[in-house]
């Protein structure tokens, strides 16, 4: 299990290191472009169209958000700030991907009637179903 205050913070680090401020959340850039020292640069035309699930407009921005939170959880930028653990956790590295394209701190922003997975659907440009689980994980520590 995974303390989700923690990986809450690492998410904080990672947007004020990459400067984002609002939604969405340009995870294909930060893959792309990482600061000097945390991961190896992805070439995101590279990805076979296997590893993109197309079955949402906005399935292949919470594709790139999942292979974001592996280059993370796989780095030394990762292991130093004690992500590392989730490398076995498949279930704990799609709930980092979810908040790293949904930081708490911008949900926390959203008024209360759009904190539901319509709403952030289409604020944080990610599937109804990763809003939803979003959502439920907010609800079991905040």
């Amino acid at each position: 299990m995974y303390d989700y205050q923690e990986l809450e913070a690492v998410v904080n680090n990672l947007m004020t290191i990459f400067s984002v401020t609002t939604p969405p959340v340009p995870v294909e850039s930060m893959l792309q472009k990482p600061m000097d020292g945390m991961w190896d640069e992805v070439d995101v035309t590279q990805l076979s169209g296997s590893f993109l699930r197309m079955d949402d407009q906005y399935s292949p921005r919470m594709s790139m958000a999942r292979l974001l939170a592996r280059h993370v959880v796989y780095s030394a930028w990762g292991a130093d700030h004690n992500v590392g653990h989730l490398k076995e956790d498949t279930d704990g590295i799609r709930a980092f991907a979810r908040m790293i394209i949904m930081p708490q701190t911008m949900v926390q922003e959203l008024s209360t009637g759009a904190r539901t997975p319509t709403t952030m659907r289409l604020h944080f440009e990610v599937p109804e179903d990763d809003a939803r689980k979003r959502l439920e994980e907010l609800a079991l520590y905040s």
